[in-house]
């Protein structure tokens, strides 16, 4: 499967809270067509975010890169269990 979709940062700059949107750019006036995400992580060198919903329903690690250093993203990875989400249900993703 593949998603495309669009985020945007309300707050501005320093707001972890992203607004995403899957739907075509002609929808992006309706409320409902962006979800609310947050950025609940990220590793030092911003490498990698950890983002998930408000209720940690969803939770996705996002690189700016095709390939992850491991030891990052394990570092990342127990951060977020220690905030008491499942981490177990994460899967990498195969990139181009």
């Amino acid at each position: 499967k593949r998603a495309e979709g669009v985020a945007r940062q309300p707050g501005g700059p320093d707001s972890p809270k992203l607004e995403v949107r899957f739907a075509p750019a002609i929808l992006s006036f309706i409320p409902m067509v962006w979800g609310d995400y947050w950025v609940i992580d990220l590793d030092p060198d911003y490498r990698l975010a950890a983002v998930s919903d408000r209720k940690g329903d969803y939770l996705w690690i996002l690189s700016r890169t095709p390939t992850v250093d491991q030891a990052a993203y394990d570092a990342l990875a127990k951060r977020i269990a220690a905030q008491g989400l499942d981490i177990t249900k994460l899967e990498a993703t195969p990139q181009r």
